[in-house]
């Protein structure tokens, strides 16, 4: 099968969330490190593909980064990596589901933003401020600007855009996880990504490099930064978490109807067989 029902990813998302939480801290973190990274180069490529296009282009622009972006999250659902957004799904999917704790999950989150922090920070540190990738002429302003208009948002603001990214970016993990295929993992992650990406909703881990890269050569600060960080992270669990975890727990994992016990079963099963057995014999 090419393709798995909306059921079957709703069951492999709860235990894959499950088994997430049950890695090693060491893996946890090493593969968070990687995921950071990884979505850090995803948005280094965008700002080095639109930073010198002409403004005539108009907002052609964001959809030309918008389109090389999710080259990020592919290498993290293909390539292997631990991504803050999607655990913020799989992970409270599965603590619905009533196979983690709260408290296991709540680890698992955290050891995650540590880990995604820190491979973010790398790549804006190392590739964009010791390379120069993001600190000098146009490539620096595009950073700024930016910068700028994620950190412009208020609390309340900022939390809203991060409910509409997590939205977007759970359910491209979740359709990666709907196909069995790479090509059709490819698709599943690309438009979904896009599209958060072209809106320009607010990604907590897309953040983790951006407003660096820009502190790094001077503008703004590590505060600015922090009311930011809340406000979005926080967005970003609840669109994960109750957008796309508690609504499709309630549609395909929920148990709405009372458990028959098996003796009760084979009775009903006893009882319906004779029933059609008279029915043949009158008819």
């Amino acid at each position: 099968m090419a393709a798995k029902t909306p059921l079957e990813v709703a069951q492999y998302t709860a235990q894959t969330g499950m088994k997430k939480a049950q890695y090693p801290v060491s893996s946890v973190l090493v593969l968070s490190f990687l995921a950071g990274a990884f979505i850090a180069l995803g948005f280094l490529l965008d700002i080095r593909v639109i930073a010198s296009a002409p403004a005539e282009w108009g907002s052609l622009v964001n959809l030309i980064g918008a389109a090389v972006f999710p080259v990020g999250l592919i290498m993290v659902l293909i390539g292997g990596g631990e991504l803050l957004t999607g655990n913020m799904m799989a992970v409270p999917l599965a603590t619905i589901a009533r196979k983690l704790s709260v408290g296991s999950m709540l680890k698992n989150l955290s050891l995650v933003t540590i880990g995604n922090f820190v491979g973010a920070l790398f790549v804006a540190y190392a590739f964009g401020h010791v390379l120069g990738l993001t600190g000098e002429g146009v490539y620096l302003a595009k950073v700024v600007d930016m910068a700028g208009h994620k950190l412009h948002d208020g609390f309340l603001q900022a939390f809203i855009s991060g409910i509409g990214c997590n939205w977007l970016v759970a359910l491209a993990v979740w359709l990666s996880y709907a196909s069995d295929t790479m090509s059709g993992k490819v698709l599943g992650i690309w438009f979904p990504t896009m599209a958060f990406v072209a809106i320009g909703f607010q990604h907590v881990v897309a953040n983790m490099f951006l407003i660096p890269a820009a502190i790094f050569e001077g503008h703004y600060s590590w505060g600015q930064y922090v009311m930011n960080f809340i406000p979005v992270w926080l967005g970003n669990l609840t669109g994960g978490a109750l957008f796309v975890a508690a609504a499709y727990w309630v549609v395909y994992l929920r148990q709405t109807e009372p458990k028959v016990k098996p003796e009760a079963a084979t009775l009903i099963e006893a009882v319906e067989t004779e029933a059609r057995a008279m029915w043949s014999k009158q008819a």
